[in-house]
């Protein structure tokens, strides 16, 4: 039976979720939830629905079904049936729309993944997220980014929350989005590297879970103009190892929270949650390029690994120690930015070439960039004038090294990266509800 939406229900059960039927073989129950597919054959009506923790059939008779998409509520029997989804289906003893699509979805939500152009997807993102496996995706970065946070208060970390609107880069360089703020040239920030090193000052260990913005004009499927940025800075470490170190806890962790909480996510996609070895390989930057050269025969120009050399650095690691995870260290002063701490010489004195840097790779791809900081005032005068930064410009962040900051370093890892490689999406665009990237502003 259909009832008009504006006519109340006589009993009012408790909403029931898909995911506890099995707790209600042979009772009756209240869904609420979305049509994601219907049928009619000879008068019986099947109709799946989709709710926030699942999708169930329910079947009945005489009913209107609306378009998909329509948020309606099924009351009606559990029963147990193997074909269905879950392996119980309701039997359908009443049916309301609640509310109803006005138009046919753009897309069909359930077959979209097989047929559908990867732009039309975000063309349509307003709908495309609703789908089964793009959902999927969010939700595992909603607990990644809820187990970083877990994790890290454990460890004695405060979360602290820095302005988005500056008057300078935190690391230099024209990637930035300049903005009019009352008449003043300004910025959005391209990190919270400043802020978050000025806050090691108050609370010694902190993190900020925050978007960041780059200017940069790449088009490739591991860029974004806006993505979700995970920084940590702490304070009073011995060396790079010592945040390291922590990375590695910090990822142990936030994968044994992804197999609680997400393990039908990643089932659904396809996808395994990687083990985090207790020791992360480490491999320093001149050693990496003479590895992927001589072992695969792959040139590395620039200062950096290319996106190459990273996926055979990657494929040698899992190859030889069963890691989907290395670290790459000691990155030349020309790849970092000013406030790269230097190495030491054989003699202790500061390097001028090499820093205590590090990127962290996972399957082929960069998904940290960290290292130990400057921490004394007269070096990271001397370095923003190597850099040839304008001191002026950096006065608001500067002041506080006059003022005894501890020796300090953190990371940055992309929340939408990681999610990507962790579930084997192919573009990096896919694990943002709504991407900006190089050519595209809406939705």
């Amino acid at each position: 039976m259909t009832t008009p939406a504006t006519e109340p229900a006589q009993q009012r059960l408790p909403r029931t979720l898909t995911r506890d039927l099995s707790h209600h073989d042979g009772q009756t129950v209240r869904l609420q939830g979305f049509v994601h597919a219907r049928r009619d054959l000879g008068g019986v009506q099947f109709l799946i629905l989709r709710d926030v923790s699942g999708v169930t059939q329910c079947v009945g008779s005489g009913l209107t079904l609306p378009l998909a998409e329509s948020s309606v509520e099924v009351t009606g029997k559990v029963k147990a049936h193997p074909k269905a989804p879950g392996g119980f289906e309701v039997q359908v003893e009443d049916f309301r729309v609640i509310s109803a699509a006005v138009e046919p979805a753009p897309v069909e939500i359930p077959k979209m993944e097989w047929n559908v152009n990867p732009e039309t997807m975000l063309d349509y993102r307003v709908v495309t997220v609703r789908g089964l496996k793009e959902r999927a995706a969010l939700k595992v970065q909603a607990e990644l980014v809820a187990a970083f946070r877990d994790h890290l208060m454990t460890e004695g970390f405060t979360e602290i929350s820095t302005p988005k609107i500056v008057s300078a880069g935190a690391e230099g360089g024209a990637n930035l989005f300049p903005i009019d703020y009352f008449g003043h040239p300004a910025y959005l920030a391209q990190s919270p590297q400043l802020y978050k090193q000025i806050m090691v000052g108050v609370f010694e260990r902190v993190f900020e879970v925050a978007p960041v913005y780059r200017a940069e004009e790449h088009a490739t499927s591991r860029h974004l103009n806006e993505y979700l940025s995970l920084d940590v800075e702490m304070g009073f470490i011995e060396d790079e190892e010592d945040v390291m170190s922590l990375e590695n806890r910090l990822l142990a962790a936030i994968m044994t929270r992804l197999k609680t909480t997400a393990q039908a996510e990643f089932d659904l996609l396809g996808a395994t949650i990687p083990d985090v070895p207790a020791h992360i390989p480490r491999i320093t930057l001149l050693d990496a390029r003479a590895l992927v050269t001589e072992k695969y025969g792959h040139q590395v120009g620039g200062k950096d690994l290319d996106p190459e050399a990273e996926r055979l650095l990657c494929q040698h690691y899992a190859e030889t120690e069963g890691s989907d995870f290395v670290f790459v260290t000691k990155y030349p002063r020309a790849a970092r930015p000013f406030y790269a701490h230097p190495d030491s010489n054989a003699d202790g004195t500061p390097s001028s070439e090499i820093t205590r840097g590090f990127d962290l790779l996972f399957r082929g791809i960069e998904i940290t960039s960290g290292g130990q900081r400057i921490h004394d005032h007269a070096m990271l005068m001397d370095s923003i004038a190597t850099y040839k930064l304008k001191p002026e410009t950096l006065e608001g962040y500067t002041e506080v090294f006059k003022y005894g900051m501890p020796p300090h370093g953190g990371f940055a890892i992309g929340a939408e990266r990681l999610t990507a490689k962790l579930l084997g999406i192919s573009n990096v665009r896919y694990a943002r509800a709504f991407p900006r990237d190089r050519h595209r502003l809406t939705p």
